[in-house]
């Protein structure tokens, strides 16, 4: 599977790095804006996109819907939202979010993501 991570924090981004490669996923790419993730997932083609929900003053929700869209025909992959907050913070906007689904931050795992994908893709 290979995965691009879209977080603000540096400090995350290399660590759920070191986390999903050690359990076989590649991380292809890691950005910190909704712009660079918009140029990175047309030229990389991930399996699956990991987009934190709150990218310092930019909506993850919003990035969701764009990587999700018309946009990206020959590169859309699923979406992942993740966060250090609880999902029920955020209950209505990721149902109705086209995400394939939600992750806490500390429940980030290459199982996890599988699973969502999985359910996705039938």
């Amino acid at each position: 599977m290979r995965c691009l991570l879209i977080d603000d924090s540096p400090r995350y981004l290399r660590a759920a790095r070191a986390l999903l490669e050690r359990e076989g996923v590649a991380v292809v790419g890691m950005v910190q804006t909704g712009e660079e993730a918009l140029a990175r997932v047309a030229e990389l083609r991930p399996d699956v996109t990991l987009v934190d929900i709150n990218l310092r003053g930019e909506s993850g929700f919003d990035l969701a819907r764009r990587l999700t869209s018309a946009e990206f025909p020959d590169g859309r992959s699923p979406v992942i939202l993740i966060s250090s907050h609880s999902a029920d913070d955020f209950e209505d906007l990721i149902e109705s979010s086209p995400a394939a689904g939600f992750l806490d931050k500390s429940n980030l795992s290459a199982a996890a993501i599988a699973s969502l994908v999985g359910a996705v893709g039938g």
